[in-house]
């Protein structure tokens, strides 16, 4: 599992004074980027910070959540790696602990993207080690 600190911005609240959908997506995106990019990069994986997208999201909220100057702790742990798409699980607690409120729930299905060709890629099996190490669940 990869658990990554997010905070969420004052802007990122409604109206109805909680973080709204789309800056929760947004949040998540924060969780992910340093592991498949940052940390890709550095296990010497370029492929990922060259194009990974979005086939599909799902959010799940059970709780609000407020901008109080907390971090949120998402960790986010592998559900299925397929040669061309890996299925990742969110989960979003309220402050930095496992002790806190759970708020969300969430999934993404992302898949290797050729900018060049402008057409998706199947997964290095070094790119499927690294993911593999980094996100199975202990």
């Amino acid at each position: 599992m990869y658990v990554a600190m997010v905070r969420p911005r004052w802007s990122d609240m409604d109206s109805f004074g909680h973080v709204n959908h789309a800056r929760m997506v947004t949040l998540l995106e924060e969780a992910r980027i340093p592991l498949v990019f940052t940390d890709a990069v550095k296990a010497g994986l370029p492929g990922f910070a060259a194009g990974m997208v979005v086939v599909k999201l799902s959010v799940h909220y059970r709780a609000p959540v407020v901008v109080n100057s907390t971090d949120l702790r998402v960790e986010i742990s592998l559900r299925d790696l397929k040669f061309a798409s890996i299925t990742l699980d969110y989960t979003v607690y309220s402050g930095s602990s496992t002790e806190d409120t759970i708020a969300a729930v969430a999934d993404t299905v992302l898949a290797p993207y050729d900018v060049s060709t402008g057409r998706p890629r199947r997964f290095t099996d070094e790119e499927r080690e690294f993911l593999k190490d980094r996100l199975a669940d202990d």
